[in-house]
Protein backbone atom coordinates (compact mmCIF):
# COMPACT_ATOMS: atom_id res chain seq x y z
CA UNK A 1 0.00 0.00 0.00
CA UNK A 2 1.46 3.10 -1.22
CA UNK A 3 0.36 6.68 0.69
CA UNK A 4 0.24 9.73 -0.99
CA UNK A 5 -0.75 11.53 -4.48
CA UNK A 6 0.05 11.26 -7.75
CA UNK A 7 -0.87 13.12 -11.53
CA UNK A 8 -2.99 10.95 -13.38
CA UNK A 9 -0.62 11.17 -16.10
CA UNK A 10 2.03 9.92 -14.28
CA UNK A 11 -0.09 7.02 -12.88
CA UNK A 12 2.03 4.24 -13.94
CA UNK A 13 4.84 5.72 -11.20
CA UNK A 14 3.25 4.16 -8.11
CA UNK A 15 3.47 1.09 -10.01
CA UNK A 16 6.69 1.71 -10.54
CA UNK A 17 7.44 2.61 -7.22
CA UNK A 18 5.51 -0.67 -5.59
CA UNK A 19 7.30 -2.63 -7.73
CA UNK A 20 11.31 -1.59 -5.96
CA UNK A 21 9.76 -2.44 -1.76
CA UNK A 22 10.80 -5.65 -0.86
CA UNK A 23 8.55 -8.49 -0.93
CA UNK A 24 9.08 -9.50 2.68
CA UNK A 25 7.97 -6.19 3.90
CA UNK A 26 11.56 -5.41 4.93
CA UNK A 27 12.18 -1.72 3.45
CA UNK A 28 10.70 1.40 2.70
CA UNK A 29 11.24 3.97 -0.39
CA UNK A 30 9.47 7.39 -1.15
CA UNK A 31 9.55 8.63 -4.38
CA UNK A 32 8.98 12.68 -5.34
CA UNK A 33 9.50 14.14 -9.39
CA UNK A 34 8.13 17.53 -10.03
CA UNK A 35 7.33 18.33 -13.92
CA UNK A 36 7.46 21.88 -15.27
CA UNK A 37 7.28 23.42 -11.74
CA UNK A 38 4.51 21.16 -10.16
CA UNK A 39 4.76 18.23 -8.05
CA UNK A 40 3.11 15.51 -9.93
CA UNK A 41 4.40 12.33 -7.76
CA UNK A 42 4.49 12.08 -3.86
CA UNK A 43 4.22 8.80 -2.77
CA UNK A 44 5.62 6.61 -0.40
CA UNK A 45 5.21 3.09 0.91
CA UNK A 46 6.93 0.01 3.01
CA UNK A 47 8.37 0.15 6.75
CA UNK A 48 11.22 2.63 8.09
CA UNK A 49 12.67 0.08 10.47
CA UNK A 50 14.01 -3.58 11.25
CA UNK A 51 10.21 -3.50 13.87
CA UNK A 52 8.08 -2.63 10.97
CA UNK A 53 6.70 0.58 11.42
CA UNK A 54 5.41 2.44 8.18
CA UNK A 55 7.23 4.34 5.92
CA UNK A 56 5.94 7.87 6.98
CA UNK A 57 5.27 11.27 4.99
CA UNK A 58 7.55 13.08 6.57
CA UNK A 59 10.70 10.00 6.56
CA UNK A 60 14.18 10.81 5.97
CA UNK A 61 16.43 8.19 4.70
CA UNK A 62 20.50 8.38 4.74
CA UNK A 63 21.52 8.97 0.73
CA UNK A 64 24.99 8.04 0.60
CA UNK A 65 26.62 9.92 -2.87
CA UNK A 66 23.28 11.62 -3.59
CA UNK A 67 24.97 13.78 -1.05
CA UNK A 68 27.35 14.72 -3.47
CA UNK A 69 24.97 16.27 -5.85
CA UNK A 70 23.40 18.79 -3.27
CA UNK A 71 27.16 20.29 -2.29
CA UNK A 72 27.39 20.49 -5.14
CA UNK A 73 24.50 22.87 -5.96
CA UNK A 74 25.39 25.02 -2.81
CA UNK A 75 29.13 25.77 -4.49
CA UNK A 76 27.56 26.84 -7.55
CA UNK A 77 25.18 28.93 -5.62
CA UNK A 78 28.16 31.53 -4.45
CA UNK A 79 30.02 31.15 -7.79
CA UNK A 80 26.60 32.69 -9.62
CA UNK A 81 26.92 35.33 -7.08
CA UNK A 82 30.31 36.24 -7.60
CA UNK A 83 32.23 35.13 -4.19
CA UNK A 84 33.83 32.21 -6.60
CA UNK A 85 34.38 31.21 -10.04
CA UNK A 86 35.28 27.88 -11.39
CA UNK A 87 39.02 28.06 -13.23
CA UNK A 88 40.40 30.28 -9.83
CA UNK A 89 42.60 27.81 -8.07
CA UNK A 90 41.34 26.35 -4.61
CA UNK A 91 44.36 27.79 -2.93
CA UNK A 92 42.65 31.35 -3.42
CA UNK A 93 39.79 30.87 -1.09
CA UNK A 94 41.73 27.80 0.77
CA UNK A 95 45.42 29.03 0.84
CA UNK A 96 46.43 26.08 3.27
CA UNK A 97 45.01 23.43 0.44
CA UNK A 98 47.94 24.73 -2.28
CA UNK A 99 50.69 22.65 -0.34
CA UNK A 100 51.88 19.31 -1.44
CA UNK A 101 51.91 19.52 -5.86
CA UNK A 102 47.99 20.85 -5.58
CA UNK A 103 48.67 24.87 -5.85
CA UNK A 104 47.44 24.87 -9.16
CA UNK A 105 44.28 22.61 -8.72
CA UNK A 106 41.09 24.31 -9.74
CA UNK A 107 37.66 24.49 -9.07
CA UNK A 108 36.40 23.39 -11.38
CA UNK A 109 39.08 20.12 -11.15
CA UNK A 110 37.46 19.24 -7.86
CA UNK A 111 34.06 19.40 -9.41
CA UNK A 112 34.98 17.24 -12.05
CA UNK A 113 37.21 15.20 -9.84
CA UNK A 114 40.65 15.90 -11.47
CA UNK A 115 42.42 16.37 -9.06
CA UNK A 116 43.53 12.89 -8.30
CA UNK A 117 43.16 13.08 -4.32
CA UNK A 118 40.84 9.94 -4.42
CA UNK A 119 42.31 7.85 -2.46
CA UNK A 120 41.40 7.75 0.99
CA UNK A 121 43.25 5.01 2.15
CA UNK A 122 46.65 6.83 2.94
CA UNK A 123 44.72 9.83 4.67
CA UNK A 124 43.68 7.92 7.65
CA UNK A 125 44.70 4.75 9.86
CA UNK A 126 41.27 3.89 11.12
CA UNK A 127 37.58 4.83 9.44
CA UNK A 128 36.48 7.20 12.63
CA UNK A 129 38.51 9.61 11.51
CA UNK A 130 36.33 10.05 8.96
CA UNK A 131 34.16 11.91 11.71
CA UNK A 132 36.74 14.50 12.37
CA UNK A 133 36.35 16.99 10.09
CA UNK A 134 39.13 19.20 11.47
CA UNK A 135 41.70 16.41 10.90
CA UNK A 136 39.99 14.94 7.34
CA UNK A 137 40.83 18.76 5.95
CA UNK A 138 44.48 19.25 7.43
CA UNK A 139 44.78 15.01 5.83
CA UNK A 140 43.48 16.31 2.05
CA UNK A 141 45.77 19.97 2.96
CA UNK A 142 49.08 17.48 2.86
CA UNK A 143 48.34 14.96 0.36
CA UNK A 144 49.50 14.53 -2.83
CA UNK A 145 47.87 14.12 -6.18
CA UNK A 146 48.36 10.60 -7.43
CA UNK A 147 48.36 12.32 -10.94
CA UNK A 148 49.32 15.43 -12.97
CA UNK A 149 45.56 17.22 -11.52
CA UNK A 150 43.41 18.00 -14.93
CA UNK A 151 44.75 15.13 -17.15
CA UNK A 152 43.01 12.11 -15.49
CA UNK A 153 40.00 11.97 -13.53
CA UNK A 154 38.57 9.29 -11.17
CA UNK A 155 36.15 9.26 -8.90
CA UNK A 156 36.63 11.14 -5.46
CA UNK A 157 34.13 8.79 -3.82
CA UNK A 158 34.80 9.85 -0.29
CA UNK A 159 37.27 13.13 -0.39
CA UNK A 160 35.00 14.67 -2.50
CA UNK A 161 33.00 15.59 0.33
CA UNK A 162 35.52 17.86 2.46
CA UNK A 163 37.31 19.13 -0.58
CA UNK A 164 34.37 21.28 -1.71
CA UNK A 165 32.64 21.39 1.42
CA UNK A 166 35.79 22.99 3.02
CA UNK A 167 36.14 25.30 0.12
CA UNK A 168 32.36 26.02 0.24
CA UNK A 169 33.44 26.94 4.17
CA UNK A 170 36.03 29.10 3.35
CA UNK A 171 34.59 30.74 0.63
CA UNK A 172 31.20 31.42 2.80
CA UNK A 173 32.41 31.67 5.97
CA UNK A 174 29.83 29.07 7.82
CA UNK A 175 29.56 25.71 8.00
CA UNK A 176 28.27 23.61 5.49
CA UNK A 177 25.30 22.35 7.49
CA UNK A 178 24.19 26.09 8.26
CA UNK A 179 24.77 26.88 4.86
CA UNK A 180 22.30 24.12 3.55
CA UNK A 181 19.26 25.61 6.06
CA UNK A 182 19.99 28.77 4.96
CA UNK A 183 20.75 28.76 1.48
CA UNK A 184 18.13 25.74 0.19
CA UNK A 185 15.73 23.91 3.21
CA UNK A 186 14.42 27.55 4.72
CA UNK A 187 13.87 29.26 1.43
CA UNK A 188 12.37 26.62 -0.54
CA UNK A 189 10.25 25.20 2.39
CA UNK A 190 12.07 22.35 2.53
CA UNK A 191 10.83 19.44 5.19
CA UNK A 192 14.15 17.40 4.99
CA UNK A 193 17.70 18.08 4.63
CA UNK A 194 20.38 17.31 6.55
CA UNK A 195 24.11 16.64 6.76
CA UNK A 196 24.63 14.75 9.43
CA UNK A 197 21.51 14.28 11.38
CA UNK A 198 20.60 16.55 14.31
CA UNK A 199 18.81 15.61 17.48
CA UNK A 200 15.72 17.01 16.24
CA UNK A 201 15.37 14.76 13.34
CA UNK A 202 16.22 11.07 14.68
CA UNK A 203 12.84 10.08 15.11
CA UNK A 204 12.11 10.50 11.34
CA UNK A 205 14.91 8.42 10.46
CA UNK A 206 14.48 5.53 8.20
CA UNK A 207 17.02 2.78 9.38
CA UNK A 208 19.72 0.85 6.78
CA UNK A 209 18.38 -2.48 6.54
CA UNK A 210 20.09 -5.19 5.01
CA UNK A 211 23.73 -4.81 3.74
CA UNK A 212 25.52 -2.40 5.99
CA UNK A 213 22.73 -1.64 8.73
CA UNK A 214 22.14 -3.04 11.95
CA UNK A 215 23.94 -3.75 15.19
CA UNK A 216 27.26 -5.70 14.60
CA UNK A 217 27.17 -4.87 10.84
CA UNK A 218 29.93 -6.07 8.48
CA UNK A 219 30.56 -7.11 5.05
CA UNK A 220 30.61 -3.31 3.58
CA UNK A 221 33.18 -4.85 1.27
CA UNK A 222 31.07 -7.26 -0.37
CA UNK A 223 27.80 -4.64 -0.15
CA UNK A 224 29.37 -1.74 -1.82
CA UNK A 225 32.05 -3.53 -3.99
CA UNK A 226 29.93 -6.84 -5.01
CA UNK A 227 29.77 -5.93 -8.77
CA UNK A 228 33.31 -5.73 -9.25
CA UNK A 229 33.98 -8.33 -6.97
CA UNK A 230 31.90 -10.64 -9.40
CA UNK A 231 33.40 -9.14 -12.25
CA UNK A 232 36.94 -9.73 -10.74
CA UNK A 233 36.08 -13.73 -10.25
CA UNK A 234 34.80 -14.14 -13.39
CA UNK A 235 37.92 -12.42 -15.03
CA UNK A 236 40.15 -14.62 -12.44
CA UNK A 237 38.45 -17.85 -13.46
CA UNK A 238 39.56 -16.57 -17.49
CA UNK A 239 42.98 -16.15 -16.24
CA UNK A 240 42.80 -11.81 -17.22
CA UNK A 241 42.00 -10.90 -13.61
CA UNK A 242 43.44 -7.06 -13.23
CA UNK A 243 44.43 -7.03 -9.53
CA UNK A 244 45.13 -3.27 -9.80
CA UNK A 245 41.58 -2.01 -11.00
CA UNK A 246 40.34 -3.95 -7.37
CA UNK A 247 43.21 -2.16 -5.60
CA UNK A 248 42.11 1.32 -6.95
CA UNK A 249 39.10 0.94 -5.67
CA UNK A 250 39.63 -0.49 -2.22
CA UNK A 251 42.26 2.18 -1.85
CA UNK A 252 39.16 4.91 -2.63
CA UNK A 253 36.03 3.24 -0.79
CA UNK A 254 37.38 1.45 2.07
CA UNK A 255 39.28 3.22 4.43
CA UNK A 256 41.11 0.62 7.20
CA UNK A 257 37.69 -0.45 9.14
CA UNK A 258 34.95 0.82 7.03
CA UNK A 259 33.95 -3.11 6.79
CA UNK A 260 32.71 -2.83 10.56
CA UNK A 261 31.14 0.36 10.02
CA UNK A 262 27.16 0.17 11.48
CA UNK A 263 25.30 2.91 9.68
CA UNK A 264 22.60 3.17 12.26
CA UNK A 265 24.63 3.92 15.04
CA UNK A 266 24.58 7.10 16.89
CA UNK A 267 27.97 7.88 15.74
CA UNK A 268 27.14 7.46 11.81
CA UNK A 269 23.93 9.57 12.52
CA UNK A 270 26.03 12.56 13.70
CA UNK A 271 28.37 11.78 11.75
CA UNK A 272 29.17 15.10 9.33
CA UNK A 273 31.04 12.88 6.09
CA UNK A 274 29.69 15.47 3.43
CA UNK A 275 30.22 12.95 0.63
CA UNK A 276 27.74 10.53 1.94
CA UNK A 277 25.89 11.37 4.92
CA UNK A 278 22.87 13.33 3.63
CA UNK A 279 19.75 12.51 5.03
CA UNK A 280 16.95 14.02 2.71
CA UNK A 281 13.45 12.93 1.75
CA UNK A 282 12.50 12.46 -1.30
CA UNK A 283 10.89 15.63 -1.52
CA UNK A 284 13.65 17.79 -0.80
CA UNK A 285 15.91 16.06 -2.97
CA UNK A 286 12.90 16.63 -6.34
CA UNK A 287 11.82 20.40 -5.29
CA UNK A 288 15.69 21.47 -5.35
CA UNK A 289 16.90 19.26 -8.57
CA UNK A 290 13.21 21.28 -9.89
CA UNK A 291 14.43 23.98 -9.63
CA UNK A 292 17.45 23.29 -11.82
CA UNK A 293 15.23 21.73 -14.58
CA UNK A 294 13.72 24.82 -14.68
CA UNK A 295 16.02 27.28 -15.59
CA UNK A 296 17.37 28.12 -12.06
CA UNK A 297 14.00 28.99 -10.47
CA UNK A 298 11.85 26.81 -7.61
CA UNK A 299 8.32 29.51 -7.44
CA UNK A 300 10.10 32.66 -7.68
CA UNK A 301 13.23 31.30 -5.94
CA UNK A 302 16.74 31.63 -7.91
CA UNK A 303 19.13 28.80 -7.24
CA UNK A 304 21.36 29.96 -9.99
CA UNK A 305 20.98 32.16 -12.78
CA UNK A 306 20.67 30.66 -16.47
CA UNK A 307 24.06 31.78 -17.55
CA UNK A 308 25.58 29.65 -14.12
CA UNK A 309 23.17 26.54 -15.14
CA UNK A 310 24.72 26.75 -18.86
CA UNK A 311 28.19 26.46 -17.58
CA UNK A 312 27.26 23.70 -14.80
CA UNK A 313 25.69 21.45 -18.03
CA UNK A 314 28.28 21.65 -20.21
CA UNK A 315 30.23 17.71 -19.88
CA UNK A 316 33.63 17.76 -19.18
CA UNK A 317 34.84 13.72 -19.81
CA UNK A 318 33.25 11.59 -21.76
CA UNK A 319 36.19 9.19 -20.96
CA UNK A 320 36.30 6.01 -18.74
CA UNK A 321 38.03 6.82 -15.20
CA UNK A 322 40.94 5.90 -12.93
CA UNK A 323 38.55 4.33 -10.19
CA UNK A 324 35.11 3.59 -12.01
CA UNK A 325 35.45 2.46 -15.51
CA UNK A 326 33.36 3.46 -17.43
CA UNK A 327 32.49 6.91 -18.84
CA UNK A 328 30.09 8.87 -16.28
CA UNK A 329 30.13 12.32 -18.63
CA UNK A 330 31.08 14.35 -15.53
CA UNK A 331 29.55 17.79 -15.56
CA UNK A 332 30.64 20.07 -12.62
CA UNK A 333 29.36 17.85 -9.83
CA UNK A 334 26.69 15.43 -11.55
CA UNK A 335 27.06 12.87 -13.69
CA UNK A 336 24.72 11.22 -16.26
CA UNK A 337 21.75 9.12 -15.72
CA UNK A 338 21.43 6.08 -16.98
CA UNK A 339 18.17 5.21 -18.50
CA UNK A 340 16.82 2.24 -20.26
CA UNK A 341 14.71 2.41 -23.47
CA UNK A 342 14.58 6.16 -23.54
CA UNK A 343 17.28 9.31 -23.91
CA UNK A 344 17.89 11.90 -21.89
CA UNK A 345 21.56 13.34 -22.90
CA UNK A 346 21.30 16.41 -20.94
CA UNK A 347 19.52 14.90 -17.95
CA UNK A 348 22.34 15.43 -14.63
CA UNK A 349 22.09 14.66 -11.23
CA UNK A 350 23.78 12.60 -8.60
CA UNK A 351 22.80 8.69 -7.18
CA UNK A 352 24.09 6.69 -4.21
CA UNK A 353 24.86 3.30 -3.17
CA UNK A 354 22.49 2.73 -1.85
CA UNK A 355 20.17 3.15 -4.45
CA UNK A 356 19.13 6.61 -4.03
CA UNK A 357 19.35 9.37 -6.28
CA UNK A 358 18.12 12.81 -7.91
CA UNK A 359 18.01 14.43 -11.44
CA UNK A 360 16.90 17.52 -13.47
CA UNK A 361 16.32 17.10 -17.24
CA UNK A 362 16.17 20.79 -18.42
CA UNK A 363 14.98 19.48 -21.96
CA UNK A 364 11.83 17.94 -20.34
CA UNK A 365 11.44 20.34 -17.10
CA UNK A 366 11.66 16.76 -15.20
CA UNK A 367 12.86 16.34 -11.40
CA UNK A 368 12.97 12.98 -9.82
CA UNK A 369 14.02 12.26 -6.10
CA UNK A 370 14.23 8.68 -4.65
CA UNK A 371 14.98 7.65 -0.99
CA UNK A 372 15.12 4.08 0.48
CA UNK A 373 16.61 1.94 2.80
CA UNK A 374 16.91 -1.56 1.82
CA UNK A 375 19.61 -3.22 -0.38
CA UNK A 376 22.85 -1.76 -1.54
CA UNK A 377 23.95 -1.24 -5.09
CA UNK A 378 27.13 -0.12 -6.70
CA UNK A 379 28.72 3.57 -6.02
CA UNK A 380 26.49 5.02 -8.63
CA UNK A 381 22.72 3.31 -7.25
CA UNK A 382 21.56 0.32 -8.95
CA UNK A 383 18.84 -1.17 -11.24
CA UNK A 384 16.15 0.50 -8.82
CA UNK A 385 16.78 4.32 -9.49
CA UNK A 386 17.72 3.39 -13.11
CA UNK A 387 14.16 1.68 -13.79
CA UNK A 388 11.98 4.43 -11.66
CA UNK A 389 13.93 7.05 -13.64
CA UNK A 390 13.50 5.56 -16.99
CA UNK A 391 9.38 5.23 -16.17
CA UNK A 392 9.33 8.87 -15.07
CA UNK A 393 10.51 9.83 -18.71
CA UNK A 394 8.17 7.70 -20.49
CA UNK A 395 5.12 9.39 -18.54
CA UNK A 396 6.35 13.07 -18.93
CA UNK A 397 6.64 11.78 -22.81
CA UNK A 398 3.37 10.54 -23.11
CA UNK A 399 1.53 13.44 -21.13
CA UNK A 400 -0.82 15.73 -23.00
CA UNK A 401 -2.47 17.61 -20.36
CA UNK A 402 -0.50 18.45 -17.80
CA UNK A 403 -3.10 20.30 -16.21
CA UNK A 404 -4.87 17.29 -15.17
CA UNK A 405 -6.07 16.72 -11.28
CA UNK A 406 -3.98 15.02 -8.43
CA UNK A 407 -5.82 11.60 -7.04
CA UNK A 408 -4.91 10.07 -3.65
CA UNK A 409 -2.53 6.87 -4.11
CA UNK A 410 -4.06 5.83 -0.45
Amino acid sequence: MLSGYVHSGFAPMAQSLTRLLPRDGAGGAALCIYYRGECVVDLWGGTRDSAGNPWEEDTLALSWSTTKGVLSTLLHMLVDRGLAAYDAPVCHYWPEFGQSGKSAITVRQLLCHEAGLYRIRGLVNDVREMFDWSHMVGALERASPVHPPGEYHGYHGLTYGWLVGELIQRIAGKDVSSLLESELANPLGLDGLYFGLPGHARSRCAEVLGAGGGSGAGGQREAILGPFLRRQRLQAARGVSDEAELDELESVFMPPGFDRLDWNSEAMLAAKVPALSGFFTARSLARIYSGLACGGRVDGHSLVSERTLGEVLKVHSRRPGRVIPMPMDWRLGYHRIPLVRVSAPRAFGHFGIGGSGAWADPDRGLALGLVLNSGMGTPFGDTRIVRVSSNAIQAADALEQPGEALYSAG
